[in-house]
């Protein structure tokens, strides 16, 4: 495996002012101080003034806030001159808003992603790593389509480099602990309403921290070859676990799933078993077909084709959140101070 170094070099995060992007920033400048530039593109003008008060240039000179949309294709070749990382987790997330703003939704992560990967190309950009989701995988909600289709641009764009060495990967995860819009802060608000509801007490969900979600980003920069979706083996909860480790004396009506829920998430589908390897840590699927040798790859970091018919799902994992965990990754992750007495 290579070990990341960003000492002296330009990185760019689209959706910088995330939740994600938030902690890329935080690790980055924790373990690179002398990273060379750090642009935070985003197209929220408030969101970048506050993060702004946290990375004062004068404590943080290799910052930088470009306000942009992944939109505007001239905006982000501009954007990405001079750069030589780009990690684009840019994109509308929200299943039940891109079920109800359907072309909205298709503007943001398809055609953002094609002109992220059209401004990548243009440019000296070496390393390209988009953000995708469990909800791309066997898609039944149009932002679940939106991040499949996201995810098979980037793959394909390493079709279409011609000489340029610049590699294209995808990381993909379930849902980031704490991050804006999960199920979690949203318990942890709804406390004072006495209540917190439930769509279905069937449903699971993978979980990762943002720092693993960190972890994979960094993982995928310094090893991927061109054409991979990484995938973290991670464990799962179930939502009804997670009610009980925030507000165990309180009701918890069932409301019904929103438009475009599932009741659990997969990752890995029967039909990417064919194409699916074991790295340890990581699961990985590779292209159908590479720029690269297999055989090399293989090699190189002990991958091990996975059995036929294989598949990854929250519902059906190995591995699982207790209540008493749950609360303990609250603690550590979101609210220090969180007790559920």
């Amino acid at each position: 495996m290579n070990k990341l170094d960003l000492t002296g070099k330009s990185v760019l995060i689209t959706g910088g002012t995330g939740s994600l992007g938030k902690a890329l920033t935080r690790r980055i400048f924790s373990e690179w101080p002398e990273v060379g530039r750090l642009v935070i593109f985003s197209r929220d003008e408030q969101k970048q003034f506050q993060m702004a008060q946290q990375y004062p240039s004068g404590k943080y000179p290799a910052i930088r806030f470009f306000i942009g949309d992944v939109r505007d294709r001239e905006r982000l070749v501009r954007a990405m001159r001079g750069i030589d990382y780009v990690i684009h987790a840019a994109a509308m997330k929200h299943v039940h808003l891109a079920e109800y703003n359907p072309s909205e939704c298709i503007k943001t992560n398809v055609g953002g992603a094609e002109n992220v990967i059209h401004a990548c190309l243009e440019t000296q950009v070496s390393r390209v790593v988009a953000l995708s989701t469990d909800k791309a995988c066997a898609p039944i909600n149009l932002y679940g389509a939106t991040k499949l289709t996201s995810d098979k641009l980037f793959i394909a764009a390493n079709n279409i480099r011609g000489k340029n060495p610049i590699r294209f990967s995808v990381v993909r995860y379930g849902n980031v602990m704490g991050s804006n819009g999960s199920v979690i802060p949203f318990f942890l608000k709804k406390r004072a309403d006495g209540f917190l509801p439930i769509t279905d007490p069937r449903m699971t969900r993978f979980n990762i921290s943002l720092d693993g979600g960190v972890d994979m980003v960094f993982h995928a920069l310094a090893n991927a070859w061109g054409g991979e979706i990484f995938i973290p083996k991670i464990p799962s909860y179930r939502i009804t676990d997670v009610a009980e480790a925030i507000g165990p004396e309180m009701e918890h009506p069932i409301v019904g799933i929103r438009p475009g829920e599932k009741i659990h998430e997969e990752m890995i589908t029967a039909s990417d078993s064919f194409n699916t390897y074991d790295m340890g840590k990581y699961y990985v699927i590779l292209p159908t077909s590479s720029v690269w040798n297999l055989e090399e790859f293989k090699q190189e970091f002990g991958a091990k084709l996975v059995p036929a018919g294989f598949s990854y799902n929250s519902g059906s994992n190995t591995e699982w959140v207790s209540v008493e965990e749950l609360r303990q990754l609250i603690r550590d992750h979101i609210d220090p101070t969180f007790s559920h007495a």
